[in-house]
């Protein structure tokens, strides 16, 4: 008896031990990323997974870690979420303000970048309602030259709008906020 439980109290530890390594380290940390354009507060919150030698975006049968034609929830860990302070056009159309969970579909040449009103997911293990879908946009794809080991999400802006970018890999999608 005595054995038993010094056994369940091991695993016990190694169990906490193992959920707190994971939470202190993760292997795709958290990142918050915050733009402020023309009396409009913009911020993202997000997982930044790597790329570690991987396909990232291409077909399911080549084992592509983020397929083409599949709804993503864009980063890992939790659900990225994307907020504005004020309404807002978003790749074209208008978006309230407020909290909004960001899903994209990557494809070859052409993004389609989804909000969601579910915006309280933690893990995001099971598949998001898109019927929840409030918006969703299609915005093309570009190749940049360089790598983009982590997946990053910013902001830049021009003189006729502001962008939020989203880069990993090879690949660059720019959503226009105006």
């Amino acid at each position: 008896m005595k054995y038993i439980k010094y056994t369940f109290i091991a695993l016990l530890i190694a169990v906490i031990a193992f959920f707190s390594y994971g939470m202190l380290f993760p292997s795709s940390p958290g990142g918050i990323v915050s733009f402020n354009a023309d009396n409009t507060t913009f911020e993202v919150e997000y997982s930044r997974p790597y790329k570690k030698g991987r396909l990232i975006f291409g077909n399911e049968s080549d084992g592509a870690l983020v397929p083409y034609a599949k709804y993503w929830r864009t980063g890992a860990n939790a659900a990225t979420t994307f907020s504005t302070s004020e309404d807002v056009s978003f790749g074209g159309e208008l978006v309230k303000a407020g909290k909004y969970s960001l899903y994209t579909i990557p494809g070859k040449d052409s993004w389609i970048i989804a909000l969601n009103s579910v915006n309280d997911t933690f893990f995001a293990i099971a598949e998001a309602d898109q019927a929840n879908d409030v918006l969703r946009v299609t915005q093309n794809s570009s190749e940049v030259t360089d790598v983009v080991e982590q997946f990053t999400i910013d902001f830049s802006n021009d003189s006729i709008s502001s962008y939020m970018n989203l880069k990993w890999d090879k690949t660059l999608v720019s959503i226009p906020l105006k």
